[in-house]
């Protein structure tokens, strides 16, 4: 029995964020209005802990910022997830799964706008190739088997994870793709490959170490 959207929802911001909530105090490299996008940020947290106005404000200010630089792939993937969000502030199934396909499409399209100039670090240092990749992943994954985003949500997991741009990346959002990895291998039942990712989080000493080895108890 699938997981109820919403709750699916709010898992994903959990597993996206945790490279960027470390990351956030610094500035992206090239934003038009960094205290926006900070800003943004800071409502897309708030509202991963529950703070449903915040996922309204988040999803409009990414969207609004999307708009303004309409060939950033970062910040057209931020808006697509925060779109996808609002799945969570409505009760009517329609309206969820507008949000939820709406969202999507954002994804989809900051995906597509990705090219090899995009390997250069970005914002906080991470290339945004990466970043987005990543954020997509952890949309396609959280979400419910009908939208049949598993498989490429899956793909793009290991695409990040083995990708050599990764090794340059900060170390929190390195953690964060190394944590994920390690819940979806455990989701799948693979406990060995599972330990081997929570055990690199928690002898990098990332600020993610702590939940890694809460995770690695749970094996």
């Amino acid at each position: 029995m699938n997981t109820p959207l919403p709750s699916r929802l709010s898992t994903l911001a959990a597993a996206l964020l945790l490279g960027a909530t470390l990351l956030a105090p610094l500035a992206p490299a090239h934003a038009a209005d960094t205290a926006a996008y900070v800003a943004a940020l800071n409502e897309f947290l708030r509202g991963n802990e529950g703070a449903e106005a915040a996922i309204d404000a988040a999803a409009e200010q990414f969207n609004k910022l999307s708009q303004a630089e309409p060939n950033d792939p970062v910040l057209r993937a931020y808006a697509g997830a925060s779109t996808s969000m609002r799945a969570r502030t409505t009760l009517l199934p329609w309206k969820k799964m507008g949000h939820a396909e709406d969202g999507l499409a954002q994804i989809d399209k900051a995906l597509a706008l990705l090219t090899p100039q995009h390997d250069a670090p970005g914002y906080r240092g991470v290339p945004a190739s990466l970043e987005t990749r990543f954020t997509a992943a952890g949309t396609f994954l959280a979400l419910p088997s009908m939208f049949n985003r598993q498989a490429r949500g899956a793909k793009l997991l290991d695409e990040v994870a083995k990708s050599p741009l990764l090794d340059g990346s900060p170390l929190p959002f390195k953690a964060a793709v190394w944590l994920r990895a390690g819940q979806e291998a455990a989701k799948g039942q693979n406990a060995a490959e599972a330990r081997q990712w929570f055990e690199k989080v928690v002898a990098s000493g990332a600020p993610q170490a702590a939940a890694a080895q809460a995770k690695l108890k749970e094996l």
